[in-house]
């Protein structure tokens, strides 16, 4: 008997309550790349900030988020284009392994991640899908904030 209520307890503990509220900033592709997402009662906003390499510029170039939106766990959004380059994201949204919204990975996305280049000549696109879980930072990690 008292197997089966352990193993009952350890269900329950691992089932994860929906996550009601994505609004966050979260590590991108590299360290210096940042998505921010507000989550507007499942609508999103928000962009995608990308530092590029230091032989290229040493810009950041913003992808704003143009269409977006989360159904329960769902998270799909897309960016604007810049240089013939956006993104579009398919995943779900859950709790990460923080324990208070400060800590970082408190929120992750995990999902699909497209990156899409548009040849200008002749309008195809070029995709590009990795497999990513995008990590919440933490208050810590953002002194800016």
């Amino acid at each position: 008997m008292a197997v089966a209520f352990s193993g009952r307890l350890l269900h329950c503990q691992d089932e994860q309550s929906p996550v009601d509220d994505i609004t966050a900033k979260y590590h991108f592709l590299s360290v210096d790349d940042t998505l921010a997402i507000l989550d507007e009662e499942g609508r999103l906003k928000g962009y995608v900030e990308v530092t590029q390499p230091a032989d290229e510029s040493d810009d950041i170039l913003t992808y704003d988020i143009v269409d977006g939106s989360r159904k329960k766990s769902h998270v799909e959004f897309r960016t604007n284009r810049i240089h013939g380059k956006f993104y579009r994201f398919s995943g779900t949204a859950a709790r990460g392994k923080g324990h208070e919204e400060k800590d970082p990975d408190y929120l992750h996305l995990t999902g699909n991640l497209e990156i899409v280049t548009v040849k200008a000549e002749t309008g195809k696109e070029a995709v590009q899908t990795v497999q990513v879980t995008l990590k919440s930072i933490g208050k810590a990690e953002r002194p800016d904030d």
